[in-house]
């Protein structure tokens, strides 16, 4: 198989024909609490990133790659590389799954295929994620993907309600 694939989904590069998929997801303001989102995307911009997903990881220090179900060829999410740090050999990394999509093991192949891309061919040393705490399916994912709770970061994230804590996960390679 290629890297960026397996028996049941393909991490693929955007085009312009996910503009709709990506409009509702971004604009899916129930999703915005677990990120860093605080306004509605307009097509325009999107259409913007679209045509400026193509430059390199090198350039651009991100990555995003849409998730799609082999079977049907539907997108299905999408998974980041973010803050790529090239010096530290280091990254972030995010995953949306559609809703529709969730608890059938595709958010962990997904993971485990951009893992392979970051550890195997940008030989990256690590990678880590922020968690909110009441993001429990997302802890979930990146426990059994084998992150590792290091570190927790207090009142990061103002809700409506108040702050709220983060968890930050790191998968580590081990030295050889």
């Amino acid at each position: 198989m290629a890297l960026f694939e397996n028996d049941k989904i393909i991490l693929r590069a955007l085009e312009p024909e996910d503009l709709d998929v990506l409009y509702k997801w971004e604009n899916d303001s129930t999703l915005w609490r677990n990120g860093i989102t605080l306004t509605p995307y307009s097509k325009f911009a999107l259409r913007d990133y679209l045509s400026n997903s193509t430059l390199d990881i090198f350039q651009t220090r991100q990555l995003r790659l849409m998730i799609e179900e082999k079977k049907s060829g539907d997108s299905i999410g999408t998974i980041d590389l973010y803050d790529f740090d090239p010096m530290n050999l280091r990254a972030g990394i995010g995953i949306l799954i559609d809703a529709a999509y969730r608890r059938q093991g595709l958010g962990l192949q997904s993971l485990k295929l951009m893992e392979e891309y970051a550890f195997r061919f940008l030989l990256l040393k690590q990678l880590y994620a922020y968690v909110p705490i009441r993001n429990m399916p997302s802890y979930k994912l990146f426990s059994q993907g084998g992150y590792e709770e290091t570190g927790l970061l207090r009142s990061w994230i103002k809700t409506e309600n108040g702050f709220i804590d983060v968890f930050f996960m790191q998968l580590i390679v081990k030295s050889s």
